[in-house]
């Protein structure tokens, strides 16, 4: 298994929804489904940082003349 706190968004969320749609089936031992969601709430936690993170950076963005990104500016604390 992947080290969550490495993957990018994209890996996190195509295996939450392999998480959750192993869940829904019912079909795991209950020692399994307790491992599943633990790791579903570690991916879920994992999506929305990053989404936060580009969010921050969006908001950040600088415009120049004529509206063109020149760049971002640093995060207020």
């Amino acid at each position: 298994m992947s080290d969550v706190n490495e993957m990018s968004f994209e890996d996190a969320i195509k295996e939450l929804e392999t998480v959750v749609g192993q869940l829904e089936r019912g079909d795991v031992a209950l020692d399994e489904s307790i491992a599943l969601y633990e790791r579903g709430a570690a991916l879920k936690a994992r999506c929305e940082a990053k989404l936060k993170e580009a969010e921050e950076k969006v908001a950040k963005i600088t415009l120049g003349e004529g509206g063109q990104p020149t760049g971002t500016a640093p995060l207020d604390g």
